[in-house]
């Protein structure tokens, strides 16, 4: 990641998932576990904490927990980028006064295929993509 003036800093693996991080389409989101499964290493835990302590130099918000919730202390942070990037939401019902809204996991999901962001899930199965991370064959060689 030439772009990041701090990329030499970087643990190896935190690297690749930014990496996968800003190929993440606008309106489009990855799981923290799509993210590993797509590196071929690691698991949620180990992408959230890469997130966590180096992400915020990358679009953070669209690396999300698979249920859609919004993450902790950052929800109005990352629903303003949600909106000014149309992803796909599942509004609150009138009645949750106060909640906000969940990520539409089954349209907003990004099976990383780069070229896919115009589908918006329209191809999906059942689990919400078209294929999974790993369907483009690409594993964890991204260049």
């Amino acid at each position: 990641m030439s772009e990041n003036p701090t990329s030499d800093a970087l643990p190896e693996y935190a690297e690749r998932v930014l990496d996968v991080a800003e190929l993440i389409p606008p309106g489009r989101v990855m799981t923290y576990g799509d993210i590993a499964e797509w590196l071929g290493d690691g698991g949620p835990r180990q992408v959230g904490r890469a997130m966590a302590l180096y992400g915020s130099a990358v679009p953070w918000w669209r690396v999300v927990r698979s249920d859609g919730t919004l993450l902790p202390g950052h929800e109005l942070r990352a629903l303003n980028h949600y909106r000014a990037e149309n992803t796909p939401l599942r509004e609150a019902p009138a009645s949750a006064d106060g909640h906000v809204p969940r990520l539409d996991m089954r349209r907003a999901r990004w099976d990383g295929v780069p070229g896919a962001a115009a589908d918006a899930g329209a191809d999906a199965g059942a689990d919400g993509r078209a294929g999974g991370p790993g369907a483009d064959g690409g594993g964890g060689a991204h260049t």
